[in-house]
């Protein structure tokens, strides 16, 4: 009787599991199919739940879903809708159009920008902005370590904050984890009266967090007037003194005017939604003219209601009649922007991908490789950087625009994470990055290694899986 009762608890158990392991691939899938994934994505997600549905189903809750509709859900930014006297028409670049349409705000002259593409350079930058700050001192970064060079930059922060400068960080919990855990380095600006915030603390915000939309934005603004952003994150694998540390090449702007106020938004609504402290927002005294070049501040991520940095990439792909220039660490893009890019190749476009031959992450370059042989195949220009880590982001199409920004042309940049990139549309600006860029390929060389049988088999099969990295 016994053995009995223990087999039928058995039973009860067995179909117990089934129905709610059912019901869960169920809602799944209904809810992959009610967010209109593409069907590459929706392909990948589908094959990993019917062989690791234990596995797979947690991990799509946790983080396969991109734009949140819920209450928690971190608000869309909204610009003012005040036009602005240095606002460019759109009629004067296809682009801009583009990006209104996606309620993107326009691009403004008047505007003073600077590339840095020295380590030593931007770090010496950083600290001179800090140093000078009267007002306010706002930094949102992916990346903020215990190091060197940000024992400098948090003396320097905590001084200016004890002179009475507003100081407010915000740091991303996933890129950032050593100082989320100890956070003893910022005591002293604390004290200060200076505030350091994580976007966002995964255990204090447990069912808010989205731990899989990251912000990954680089916003250092300064007094409300000047900003620099790019790919730098703060450590002193990025910038640091001339001492001869071994850096990651990377790019980093200064921009000052009109186009200011645009991060600033950006900036406070990443706050309140860290921190649910608000402020009002007064544009006028961040809308002065600065200098010539035209600007325009484009975010990304589940705080834009639709996807405008993407489809302004592939508007300036489909559009391009000279050239496409691309430099980015990370290559995993979906078949829209493979087909755009081979299809300009077609067109005699000249196509560069310039990417480090070998990153810090080995899961992305087997997951890239399979696109760039194909591109290769394609007659695309691979230009494999040789020297170390190639962490810049950046797009030049034609001689009439240009873009640096926080970005990767993968997945998780395009679709999942908060990002910020500017385009520039000055002649000025594109020979400058036209110059760097060309720099960069003196340090770079085009054969790409044929794979082994093992190696070109673990790449197709990444491929497969690609729009889940």
């Amino acid at each position: 009787m016994g053995t009995e009762a223990l087999t039928l608890t058995h039973i009860l158990i067995t179909y117990g599991i089934i129905i709610i392991t059912g019901a869960l691939v169920f809602t799944a899938i209904s809810h992959m199919l009610y967010q209109k994934r593409s069907p590459t994505s929706m392909i990948s997600w589908l094959l990993a739940v019917v062989f690791l549905p234990y596995i797979t189903i947690p991990l799509y809750f946790l983080i396969g879903i991109r734009k949140r509709n819920d209450k928690k859900a971190k608000s869309y930014v909204v610009f003012s809708e005040e036009k602005h006297p240095n606002s460019v028409e759109s009629s004067q670049h296809t682009l801009l159009e583009v990006l209104r349409k996606n309620g993107i705000p326009p691009a403004t002259s008047g505007n003073r920008y600077e590339i840095i593409t020295s380590d030593v350079e931007a770090f010496n930058t950083m600290l001179s902005e800090i140093e000078q700050s009267q007002k306010s001192i706002d930094i949102c970064t992916y990346v903020f370590a215990d190091d060197q060079t940000t024992k400098i930059l948090l003396e320097a922060l905590t001084q200016r904050a004890k002179a009475g400068v507003k100081v407010r960080i915000l740091i991303d919990i996933a890129g950032s984890l050593g100082v989320y855990f100890r956070q003893k380095p910022f005591k002293a600006l604390r004290k200060a009266g200076g505030e350091v915030a994580f976007f966002v603390p995964v255990f204090k915000k447990p069912f808010q967090s989205y731990i899989n939309l990251r912000n990954h934005r680089k916003i250092y603004l300064f007094d409300q007037t000047r900003v620099l952003s790019g790919g730098m994150n703060l450590s002193n694998e990025y910038m640091g003194n001339n001492d001869g540390s071994k850096r990651w090449k990377d790019i980093l702007y200064k921009l000052e005017g009109p186009a200011v106020y645009h991060f600033y938004t950006i900036f406070m609504n990443d706050w309140i939604y860290a921190t649910g402290k608000a402020e009002m927002i007064i544009p006028q005294k961040m809308l002065k003219q600065e200098g010539e070049n035209i600007v325009q501040v484009v975010p990304s991520g589940p705080d834009i209601p639709r996807d405008a940095l993407y489809e302004a990439l592939l508007s300036t792909i489909y559009s391009a009649k000279e050239r496409i220039w691309i430099v980015t660490p990370y290559f995993v893009p979906d078949d829209n922007i493979m087909q755009a890019l081979i299809i300009a190749q077609h067109r005699d476009v000249d196509i560069k991908l310039i990417t480090p031959r070998k990153s810090n992450h080995l899961i992305a370059d087997i997951g890239r490789s399979p696109y760039m042989r194909e591109l290769e195949e394609a007659g695309v220009d691979l230009q494999l950087y040789e020297g170390d880590m190639l962490h810049a982001k950046a797009i030049l199409v034609d001689t009439t625009g240009g873009m640096i920004g926080s970005v990767n042309l993968d997945n998780r940049s395009l679709f999942l994470n908060y990002e910020i990139v500017t385009f520039a549309y000055s002649e000025e600006l594109i020979q400058q990055i036209e110059a760097w860029m060309l720099e960069l390929m003196k340090d770079a060389s085009s054969n790409l290694k044929a794979p082994s049988k093992a190696r070109e088999a673990l790449e197709n099969l990444m491929k497969v899986f690609a729009p889940l990295l």
